[in-house]
């Protein structure tokens, strides 16, 4: 693409957004349906396969910097080099999908191995491919609407994959479910093949230089994300953000069935109403995105997450109804942390003139440090909860307090400070950063 795009058409969008589907379609069932299928199914002792998938998932991030800067090495070779390891990738994540909930050995011991050689595998080409489609949206650059239309298109496909993969195991079935997959894959490595392509442009002068090399793909390149001011603001206010909205992530279920002791037939409307209405707002915070800009309107978003919160930290036993309404609106808000940040961050690459040489380098770090938010809201959120005197089931006023400041109050502390560094870092320091 040449020069400062503005438009996006819809069939530009959906060919590179559609990649996005079956992403989100493969990592629902990992991180949700693999544990519960090997424990039931196999009998594989849970704190042995929780070790397993620990040991698995930090791996997969701590290999994603290293994914990003190869990233980056395929698309200095062209589109065509890059496109084909993306084909290659498909293959490993759609078959050690497949294997991993289809295992060819027996035996606890057995399965064990089996199970954290497929999952880091699958990790690898997830993540490759996660870092790779990430990277080409942010070199088609753009303004601040063409970014956030871009990333939307990516994003909004992704929760359809997250809707379709919340039924498909249950209503289809685990073989179907890996089929759907494998066509999913194919479908969307053949909708990126045919999508707009990126242009490196001109090489500007580099406004950070870098002292000892001036080669883009040396071997700085890997830390050269980190040394951009820019990037390390954005990243402060991401990380604060991306854990204030991984707690409640975490703890929703024990929120639904101590505090609101809700029926487990409501919780799949839980979910289906946060995700459905997060896809449904994407269009409509894209037309404030044309009004305020990209950082007030996360801003907006975060204002709005902060609201919800306080008034779910009133609800009591018996308010099913009014938590759907909870997570319609809390699914709102989430439109913003999907689209905004990714656009932002292609913002960033742009202005330190490191569009079309390290992308790659910049959304391995973005998924190391999403991957960490999570393991962060897990490991802190838990055991402060056990700490505090809350246990699963438990129905005593004290219990039901401590669950309902770590799930509704917590995070609205921890939205705010992220919304003062927002506000701090970039939205004063660079009144017009998203024009």
């Amino acid at each position: 693409m040449s020069g400062t795009p503005s438009q996006l058409a819809a069939s530009q969008g959906w060919r590179y957004g559609l990649m996005g589907l079956p992403l989100a379609f493969v990592a629902l069932p990992l991180y949700v349906v693999l544990p519960n299928h090997y424990a039931t199914t196999f009998g594989v002792p849970l704190a042995t396969l929780g070790l397993v998938l620990l040991v698995a998932r930090l791996l997969d991030a701590l290999i994603d910097p290293l994914l990003g800067r190869w990233s980056d090495t395929l698309y200095q070779q062209g589109a065509p080099a890059l496109l084909g390891r993306a084909a290659a990738a498909c293959a490993v994540l759609g078959t050690g999908f497949y294997l991993l909930f289809f295992p060819q050995v027996h035996g606890s011991n057995a399965l064990l191995v089996w199970a954290t050689l497929c999952l880091m595998l699958t990790y690898a080409a997830y993540s490759f491919l996660s870092i790779s489609h990430q990277s080409w949206g942010a070199m088609l650059g753009g303004n601040a609407h063409y970014r956030s239309r871009v990333v939307a298109w990516r994003e909004g496909l992704g929760l359809v994959g997250v809707v379709v993969a919340s039924v498909a195991p249950v209503a289809l079935g685990l073989p179907a479910t890996a089929t759907l997959l494998g066509v999913a894959l194919v479908a969307g490595w053949w909708a990126w093949t045919r999508a707009p392509r990126p242009c490196a442009p001109s090489k500007p002068e580099d406004p950070y230089p870098l002292r000892h090399t001036s080669d883009p793909h040396g071997a700085y390149s890997l830390w050269l994300p980190l040394s951009r001011p820019a990037f390390r603001a954005l990243l402060a206010v991401f990380v604060v953000n991306g854990i204030a909205s991984a707690i409640p992530a975490t703890l929703m279920l024990f929120f639904v069935q101590d505090r609101l002791q809700a029926p487990t037939h409501a919780q799949p409307l839980f979910l289906g109403s946060y995700f459905v209405c997060a896809a449904l707002a994407i269009p409509l915070w894209l037309r404030v995105v044309a009004r305020m800009g990209l950082a007030r309107t996360w801003l907006a978003g975060m204002v709005l997450s902060m609201a919800v919160f306080v008034w779910a930290s009133v609800l009591g036993a018996g308010d099913t109804a009014a938590f759907v309404l909870v997570c319609a609106l809390s699914g709102v808000a989430l439109a913003t942390d999907l689209t905004i940040p990714g656009a932002l961050l292609a913002g960033v690459i742009a202005d330190h003139g490191d569009r079309g040489r390290a992308e790659g380098a910049y959304f391995g770090w973005w998924n190391f440090v999403t991957k960490l938010n999570l393991a962060l809201a897990a490991g802190v959120a838990l055991p402060a909860l056990a700490w505090l005197g809350y246990t699963p089931g438990a129905r005593d006023a004290h219990a039901l307090h401590t669950l309902t400041l770590a799930y509704c109050l917590l995070p609205c502390a921890l939205k705010a400070l992220a919304a003062g560094l927002l506000t701090t870092l970039m939205i004063r320091r660079s009144p017009c950063d998203d024009a």
